[in-house]
């Protein structure tokens, strides 16, 4: 006598897979609106033979004491992309998940066809294909002139098959694009649900943990910019990068999670023909070449992210509020730290922004979240307010307070020592810079904001007086 399958209709969650019995308009769990989705849950227990990797031929665990465990270090395999090693905090660590989001074409495939190849040289490889054939994959890689030879392909989407190759190859390093296209029969519900990715992810990393495999989970981003699928599978893997592109050919590789090694490391590479190519030298990527002085608004910045200093250029513009409402533009750095800045300088530079429109912008369209940026948007701001252009061959770098002060940036030396190498001969900075502070330095100190303004542009011509430009206190 056969027995059916009993199925049931519930409604989950594609952000945080919590499940109800009926349709909601907003969840519970998460708060989010009109994100439950319908799926058929089967009722029979039991599982297919193959399709949990993750348990086949593993014991009962037992609790251990923590002191009786032994600490390692890990071993880190070594790619043939600096940029990805530093930003994972010096390699692959084995045994670890990754996964990685980004945009549609923005070369996540590409990023880790020419990862996978570089380490099929030493490692044995798979790279699990379930939206392209072994033939389009072959084409990429002989157009990219990637060694292959050492790189196996296995193009499909079935848990329990994948499995069955994983038990077979045995590899040191799997790349699975992508995490939606794998399914399990057994769920009964279509590639991209959130059962089926949370399912496959947890199977897959169990392995992963198990074997001392490291794996590639590629993933696709929703119209927000976050990683497509619940939630929860961030907090399953051990990192979690995202892959961003600025209006140029610039891409930068981030890691939002990383539990064996920073997330303030940023890795730089720029689309070619022959692939992702990394950048070399970006000291000098996001200064803008141009004849003659700076306009107004324009102010260049030593910003430091991860291990390294950048020189980057903000911009700022402000015109005339319409509608007597003023607002603030600015998607490459936070409007709130805009706002502030720009407040400030109304307290104490006598400067009205309250009736300004203000757009700032960040040339080659990088994010900046340090605090080192907050005086060379002051001094950007300052520019555009009054028209007076900010001089060549000086920087500032430094932290400004609600009260006007100017405080200790970290790493200064190093902004300092990076500035003078990019022809910088004028540095304006903080008095104190905490440690080493009795050491020779050759910046301009400032210990506050209308000091640092009066050392930067008193040797400008003054504007032409304006009583609109002025705030005046009641």
């Amino acid at each position: 006598m056969l027995i059916k399958d009993k199925t049931r209709t519930v409604f989950t969650c594609r952000l945080c897979g919590h499940t109800q019995p009926k349709w909601l308009g907003r969840c519970p769990a998460c708060g989010e609106w009109n994100t439950f989705v319908q799926s058929e849950v089967s009722s029979s227990k039991g599982r297919g033979a193959g399709a949990s990797p993750s348990r086949a031929g593993k014991a009962r665990p037992q609790p251990v004491l923590l002191s009786a465990v032994e600490a390692s270090e890990g071993v880190r395999l070594g790619s043939t992309l600096a940029e990805l090693d530093r930003v994972l905090g010096g390699g692959i660590m084995k045994g670890s998940t990754i996964l990685v989001g980004g945009e549609p074409g923005i070369g996540k495939s590409t990023l880790m066809l020419q990862a996978a190849a570089g380490l099929g040289i030493r490692y044995k490889t798979l790279y699990l294909s379930g939206e392209e054939s072994p033939g389009q994959i072959r084409q990429r890689a002989d157009r990219l002139g990637l060694d292959s030879k050492n790189l196996h392909i296995f193009a499909e989407t079935e848990l329990g098959l994948v499995d069955s190759c994983l038990r077979q190859l045995d590899p040191d390093l799997v790349v699975v694009d992508s995490i939606q296209t794998l399914h399990s029969p057994e769920l009964g519900s279509v590639p991209g649900t959130v059962n089926q990715i949370k399912f496959c992810c947890h199977e897959i990393s169990e392995w992963a943990r198990s074997r001392g495999a490291s794996v590639f989970f590629i993933g696709h981003v929703t119209k927000e910019g976050a990683i497509a699928g619940p939630k929860i599978i961030e907090h399953m893997v051990d990192t979690v990068l995202y892959f961003d592109q600025s209006g140029s050919d610039i891409r930068f590789l981030r890691a939002a999670k990383n539990r064996f090694g920073s997330v303030d490391e940023i890795g730089l590479f720029s689309m070619g023909e022959r692939g992702l190519m990394q950048v070399a030298d970006p000291s000098a990527l996001f200064l803008v070449e141009r004849e003659g002085s700076l306009p107004p608004g324009v102010v260049p910045a030593p910003v430091y992210e991860g291990s390294r200093v950048l020189l980057v250029e903000i911009q700022a513009l402000t015109v005339p509020a319409k509608g007597g409402l003023s607002r603030v533009y600015s998607d490459r750095i936070d409007p709130g730290r805009v706002s502030r800045i720009a407040a400030v300088l109304e307290k104490h530079a006598s400067l009205r922004f309250s009736d300004q429109d203000v757009y700032v912008n960040v040339a080659g369209g990088m994010r900046l979240g340090e605090v080192g940026i907050e005086l060379p948007l002051a001094m950007a701001l300052y520019s555009a307010r009054t028209g007076l252009p900010f001089p060549e061959g000086t920087t500032v770098s430094g932290e400004v307070s609600l009260a006007g002060e100017i405080r200790p940036v970290p790493h200064f030396r190093r902004r300092l020592k990076a500035a003078e190498e990019m022809g910088f001969h004028v540095f304006i900075g903080p008095e104190k810079i905490g440690d080493d502070d009795e050491a020779s330095g050759d910046w301009v100190r400032a210990s506050s904001v209308s000091g640092s303004i009066q050392k930067v542009f008193a040797s400008r011509p003054a504007p032409l007086q304006d009583e609109r430009l002025m705030y005046v206190s009641p």
